[in-house]
């Protein structure tokens, strides 16, 4: 007998299923990856090409490249992300992976959990290779410490990884796919890159009036509510 709210056998049997389940989908994903690694150089140097060009755009203004250094840095996360998020489905249409996923069966959330996680560590991955490219090409400084930097990349790029996971499922099943995924993530993702570029500005410049806790708390609550949503609506998406 168990007590009343206490998970049953059953309920610890679905839980370790599910961790067992995501695990296996990250490790598949980020093994693929590094074993073509075609994915991860490409959308690196488009990263470090859209930086280049933000510097060459605004010139020698050394002052003006330094104060928006933060909102260049996220424009080339979220540039590059599409190219990444569409991959991560294209990969897995093109050689019947998914398909074998949901035949096995394997249940909906820990596909997109691990693919969802999957993504995150590799746009956590670029942003840390960004961030001295970005220090040095701007002339910026890191007032607040490099972890604190860390952290609120985490942050931006879980914000990114988990409705861009969702729609890139959706946008997967269109003909029109490469411009059906930005239509779809960029609006949604509108307050978290303000508040992530924010909180990278004041991690950048410092933060003498303390709101750096208050963009990061913004960035929290916009994880928690999306990486829920898309939990519980992934499923549907990919029975359609």
């Amino acid at each position: 007998m168990t007590a009343p709210g206490e998970p049953t056998p059953c309920d610890r049997a679905r839980g370790v299923a599910l961790l067992t389940a995501t695990a296996s989908v990250i490790r598949k994903d980020l093994l693929l990856e590094w074993r073509g690694r075609a994915r991860i150089n490409a959308t690196l140097f488009f990263a470090i090409m859209t930086l280049l060009l933000f510097s060459f755009a605004v010139g020698p203004e050394t002052k003006s490249l330094a104060q928006n250094a933060a909102g260049y840095l996220w424009l080339a996360i979220l540039l590059s992300s599409v190219l990444s998020l569409g991959e991560s489905f294209r990969i897995e249409n093109e050689n019947g992976a998914l398909e074998g996923l949901r035949l096995i069966p394997v249940d909906a959330r820990a596909i997109f959990l691990g693919k969802a996680i999957a993504n995150l560590v590799l746009l956590t991955g670029l942003g840390v290779l960004l961030i001295p490219i970005a220090v040095a090409l701007y002339g910026a400084e890191i007032s607040a410490g490099f972890p604190r930097a860390v952290l609120v990349l985490v942050l931006g790029c879980a914000a990114i990884s988990a409705p861009g996971t969702l729609y890139a499922a959706i946008a997967n099943q269109a003909r029109a796919r490469d411009v059906l995924l930005p239509l779809l993530l960029f609006p949604i993702l509108v307050p978290a890159l303000v508040g992530a570029v924010k909180a990278t500005q004041l991690v950048f410049q410092g933060d003498p009036m303390g709101q750096l806790d208050s963009w990061t708390t913004l960035l929290v609550i916009f994880n928690l509510m999306y990486w829920l949503l898309c939990l519980v609506l992934f499923g549907r998406v990919v029975e359609e």
